[in-house]
This record gives structure tokens, sequence and C-alpha cells, in this order.
């Protein structure tokens, strides 16, 4: 008699974890196909994201149109701008990651930057007005953080093929692609590293806003084209 008062307990407790595995699984599949979440460790980003801000990322926004320049763009550095291992080991990595699954810390592999260069493109610093220009025509960059100049480092790239010229919008606080003109690849990150736009600020809820999709930055030659 005890036993058959204890079955619909027992039932409850496995259909209760048979439900946490299924929406586990589903959530799983969605992350990994449509839409996933971030962690903002950083300020380079600012003023448009911040430092803590948990951000909802849709992978699949650039299949439908392709990337432009000034995307804001959610990639996998390793081999870039993070080595491809850690060096901590499988299981400190394994934690790691599944802090970072729950978007609860940042990730040292995953980082979000704008779009400045396309492949083809020659992004240079500065013109005589200090502004950062592209296949010779400067930028104008809206979205930078106020009193920021547009960069304090002399650089010229060339972007080969596959490839793009990151940068943050706090820029005196953004390791990018300048940072990396002289290692393996220049700083240039792989254009099938990109995971995807950021959609929603999701986190904190004072910030709970979407992210919209920037005109394309096209940069402005001498004749005002």
């Amino acid at each position: 008699m005890d036993q058959t008062k204890r079955q619909p307990t027992k039932m409850g407790w496995r259909f209760a974890f048979l439900a946490l595995l299924l929406a586990v699984a589903v959530s799983g599949v969605v992350r990994s196909l449509w839409l996933d979440v971030y962690f903002i460790p950083s300020e380079s980003m600012e003023p448009l994201l911040e430092g803590g801000d948990r951000i909802l990322v849709s992978r699949t926004d650039f299949q439908a149109e392709p990337i432009r320049r000034g995307d804001i763009v959610v990639f996998d550095g390793r081999g870039t701008f993070a080595p491809l291992n850690s060096g901590r080991g499988p299981l400190v990595d394994a934690a790691a990651g599944v802090t970072q699954w729950l978007g609860l810390t940042g990730s040292d592999t995953t980082y979000v930057k704008r779009v400045i260069g396309l492949p083809g493109d020659t992004v240079a610093c500065c013109d005589a007005a200090g502004k950062i220009t592209v296949n010779g025509g400067a930028l104008d960059e809206p979205y930078l953080f106020s009193g920021d100049a547009p960069s304090t480092q002399k650089f010229t790239a060339v972007i080969p093929e596959g490839r793009l010229w990151l940068m943050g919008d706090h820029r005196s606080l953004s390791a990018d692609s300048r940072s990396l003109l002289g290692a393996p690849g220049g700083g240039m990150v792989p254009m099938e590293r990109v995971i995807g736009r950021p959609v929603q600020i999701i986190w904190p809820l004072d910030r709970f806003a979407p992210v919209p999709r920037p005109y394309a930055a096209e940069p402005i030659t001498e004749n005002g084209q």
C-alpha cells in the first residue's frame, strides 16, 4: 500500500526530469541554429553596448543579407583575436563553457565589434580631418564613443578575400584589428568565424531594447559621394 502511494511521486519526478532534459535540448538546438545569448564583458562597444549587458544574437540575419560596413558582429576570435587553445585544460574550459552558455560570464574567445572594412577594401588612419578612410573616402562614424578619436594609431591595411577589418566603438578602450597588425592574419577575421548579429539587449531590464541594424557605412569621397 505504501508503494502505491509513492508511485505518483516517483512519476512526477521522472516527468519533471524528462521535461528539463527536453527543455535543455530544445534550447540547445535553438541557440545553435537561430538565436543565442552572449554576455558583454567590457566597455569596448560603448555607448551602444555596455559592460554587463546580455544580448540576444541572431545566427540567421547574415544569411538573408550579406555583412556590410557598419554592421555589428559577434564572432569567434580563435586564431585571430585569441589563441586557438586556451591552455587551461579541458575541465576548466568545460566549466567556463557552462557559465558562458548560461550568459553569466563573458567568453575569452567570443567578441563583439563593428565592421569597418570588407574584403578588397583598403582601410587607413587617418586623413587630414582625423577620420578613418576606406578606399580613399572618409568614413562618417556617428556611433563613436563621445570624445574618442576615430583612432590614435596610424595604420593602412588591405583586407584580403574572405576577411573583415573590425573595430570597437569605444576606440580608446578597444583591442581590435589595429592591435593585431603584426600578428598572423593581421587582425583580420575570417567571415566564416562570424556567429551572428546582436538584435536585442535583454539584460539588465532597464536597458531592454532592440539593437537595430544600421545603414551601410559608405565612405565619403572628395566629390561628396
